[in-house]
């Protein structure tokens, strides 16, 4: 979808957009093909043939930082499938939903392989790890889970793609919180898991405080299923968005 894109470069809007996809043109390559069968004007089309020259280097380099600054926010979702082999689900926990409350938990998930980060074990990791990935995906994390990560690692810089699911899937009118969406699409938990929430997380990190080695394995369980439900709920959000772009099957 990234490919088929042209919101990232300037002045170039939805409407205008749609027209180029409506007299066949499709990808940058089709554009950079035959320019003038987007049937801009001499001066647009210059302008446009030179962005996509350079966003198709840039994607080559796996350039992610290039379409974070280009392409607005709540146009990250069309860069998962390029960016799907450097993809970061995220998710955290604390000690409470103040910005006083510390992080207890990180969570990550590559699409194969889950990391936890634990207060008091490993949390400094994470800023170091975080880097080598070009996209998040989160749940919300615009409004909680990267401002606590910026308040505990000051200077930590979040120059990836992102995708907030919270209001992607707002987006295609599913509202509320991650378990109550989950719940809409049919996404199942663990029996161990099954019902438990953040005020929950909150707890059996405090009983882990006062001893409970099952507490500890609940807890990462519980974190671990809200980082992989992730992708399937990406999934989801990328085949619909793309839908109502109103863009052409492939031919």
């Amino acid at each position: 979808m990234l490919s088929a894109t042209f919101l990232h470069i300037p002045s170039i809007g939805p409407v205008t957009e749609q027209r180029i996809w409506q007299r066949g043109i499709r990808s940058w390559h089709d554009f950079l093909k035959d320019p003038a069968a987007a049937l801009l004007s001499p001066r647009a089309t210059e302008r446009v043939a030179s962005a996509l020259t350079l966003s198709l280097d840039r994607l080559q380099q796996d350039d992610h930082r290039f379409f974070a600054g280009n392409l607005h926010r709540r146009e990250h979702w069309r860069a998962y499938p390029e960016f799907s082999h450097r993809i970061a689900y995220l998710d955290i926990e604390t000690t409470g939903m103040a910005a006083a409350d510390d992080i207890t938990m990180i969570g990550l998930y590559d699409g194969s392989d889950v990391r936890t980060y634990t207060k008091g074990e490993d949390l400094d990791r994470f800023p170091g790890d975080i880097q080598r990935f070009g996209l998040l995906v989160t749940f919300f994390g615009t409004g909680f889970d990267l401002p606590f990560l910026r308040r505990r690692f000051p200077g930590l810089d979040f120059h990836q793609l992102h995708i907030d699911l919270c209001y992607a899937l707002r987006r295609l009118g599913l509202r509320g919180g991650l378990k109550h969406i989950e719940h809409q699409l049919h996404i199942p938990r663990s029996p161990e898991t099954e019902g438990l929430d953040g005020w929950d997380a909150v707890r059996l990190w405090r009983e882990w405080e006062r001893g409970s080695h099952d507490a500890l394995h609940l807890l990462k369980a519980y974190n671990r299923e809200d980082i992989v439900n992730l992708e399937t709920l990406l999934r989801h959000a990328y085949h619909h968005l793309r839908a109502k772009t109103g863009l052409p099957a492939d031919r």
